[in-house]
């Protein structure tokens, strides 16, 4: 009886453990999407069958040891083959398999599902950013990590979401589904959002397909899956998920920015403002890599300031940023920024840190290269 009573207890703290495990928020979130919800539910049912099967199995194992064990005169049993226990043994174990893949596979189904879409959003991967293009819309930014470098170096207090805080979130409508469609630029990336049970990969060269409809508005926050470089660990993932009328009202107002912005491209800009428009996109595109006072990393990441090489040849330094540099993290900018954000941050670079080159790159002259 004894024996008996320290079997149950030995398995009732297994499942205790288990309890306090997912109470402690160790276990995958719940999700804010049906989609979440159905792999949760499945997920958890899944662990408390295996949690039966380890303590039927470690039981009965643990049990027999001290039952039977040698020091109390037991004497091992000599005998062959039992058809019927090992029809027993093999059938129940493939019941509880094919019990777990019915609901898997329906749920597998509906995640593939992208169909019907209400909204469809490119999002490309690049070293170490995420492009966000809603199809259609006019409407696309790239999305950078916000947090301070000086946090990052220690030299500041780390705020709540260290790492995981970006300029531009991907700004999504509650109850509609919205398709994504995923690439790369460079290497490979993964798009993941646990809340949002949403990871894809962004693989260059390929188009992967994955979709979400959310149910509550909110911010959920997620990174980068796959190592990709010496920044990986800097590329969170936010999405601020609104109520559909709060969407529809930004998404006019980021029509109408981009509408503005690419109507100035066949006037005459001044210094003062592509300055001012090009440290913005430098803060947010090239300061990652080149460091926000144009000091580069070397050899890797050349500094600016003071780079003879590209203060001395304006198309030189054009096409660098238009086109990349082939063998180099160097990527080509041209499809990734319109010819005022281009213009502005090579006419920053040309005159920002001392270089003082007093060029002005006009969009007009952008956009009769990109033609």
């Amino acid at each position: 009886m004894r024996k008996t009573l320290v079997w149950l207890t030995g398995g009732g703290c297994f499942l205790g453990l288990a309890s306090a495990t997912l109470a402690n928020g160790w276990n995958m979130p719940v999700g804010v999407t049906d989609v979440s919800r159905e792999i949760h539910a499945l997920h958890m049912t899944i662990f408390w069958i295996c949690v039966v099967i380890g303590v039927a199995v470690f039981g009965m194992m643990f049990f027999s040891l001290f039952r039977y064990r040698r020091s109390q005169g037991a004497k091992s049993a000599n005998f062959h083959e039992h058809t019927t226990v090992e029809v027993i043994w093999t059938a129940i174990p493939l019941l509880i398999l094919v019990g777990m893949a019915l609901p898997a596979t329906a749920t597998l189904k509906r995640m593939y599902d992208a169909s019907e879409a209400d909204l469809d959003v490119m999002i490309t991967g690049q070293q170490w950013r995420w492009r966000y293009d809603y199809l259609g819309e006019n409407v696309s930014f790239t999305s950078n990590l916000s947090t301070p470098r000086a946090q990052v170096r220690g030299e500041e207090e780390r705020t709540e979401h260290y790492l995981l805080d970006v300029d531009e979130p991907l700004v999504l409508p509650v109850d509609r589904k919205v398709r994504f469609l995923m690439t790369s630029d460079d290497v490979i990336h993964s798009w993941w959002v646990p809340e949002l049970a949403v990871k894809q990969d962004a693989i260059p060269g390929f188009v992967n397909e994955n979709w979400v409809r959310i149910n509550e508005p909110g911010i959920y926050r997620g990174q980068c899956a796959e190592l990709c470089g010496k920044d990986h660990a800097f590329m969170p993932v936010v999405v601020h998920a609104m109520e559909e009328g709060e969407f529809d009202t930004w998404l006019a107002e980021r029509q109408a920015a981009a509408e503005a912005e690419a109507s100035g491209v066949d006037r005459e800009w001044q210094m003062d403002e592509l300055m001012e428009r090009g440290e913005q996109v430098y803060g947010s595109i090239c300061a990652t890599c080149h460091q926000p006072d144009g000091s580069g990393v070397e050899p890797t990441f050349p500094a600016l300031a003071g780079n003879e090489g590209i203060l001395n040849d304006i198309d030189r330094h054009i096409d660098v940023v238009l086109n990349g540099v082939s063998g180099t993290p160097m990527a080509a900018y041209r499809s990734n920024l319109n010819p005022v954000e281009l213009a502005a941050v090579i006419t920053y670079e040309r005159n920002a840190w001392g270089n003082e080159s007093g060029d002005v790159v006009q969009p007009s002259e952008i956009q009769s290269l990109l033609e």
